[in-house]
């Protein structure tokens, strides 16, 4: 069978796309060990249900999926993930902003910074992203 003959859904992609960009943050920080993936998955079940109530929030999908997880992680492991910018101080975890909304980032209140987007850590730990 093609897949192409049964094109996603945009409720589908956007579940897609909050997968990976959650694990591609998870991948960064080193933490996308079985368990810490599991977690991704039942975001992602949980919030195919609140996406299939309103459709509109499915851009709003990878910020949720993000804090869900980062909420999960917080209370088996610690906190996630981990602010980059500050050198010096008690290590403290980043936040989704905007928490219920479109092109959502990990921000550093501490140093009032934009860390990266949400799935780009990778650059943000490599001194490539933008603030």
């Amino acid at each position: 069978m093609d897949p192409s003959d049964h094109p996603l859904s945009p409720l589908e992609q956007a579940l897609h796309a909050a997968r990976a960009l959650v694990l591609a943050d998870l991948v960064a920080g080193e933490v996308a060990e079985a368990d810490v993936v599991s977690l991704v998955e039942d975001s992602v079940v949980e919030r195919r249900w609140w996406v299939e109530q309103w459709p509109e929030g499915a851009e709003y999908v990878a910020g949720l999926v993000a804090q869900d997880v980062q909420d999960a992680l917080l209370e088996r492991y610690g906190r996630w993930p981990l602010c980059p910018v500050c050198g010096s101080g008690d290590p403290h975890a980043l936040d989704v902003e905007p928490e219920l909304g479109p092109d959502p980032h990990w921000v550093c209140h501490k140093a009032g910074v934009k860390v990266a987007a949400v799935g780009a850590l990778g650059s943000a730990a490599d001194g490539t992203a933008s603030s």
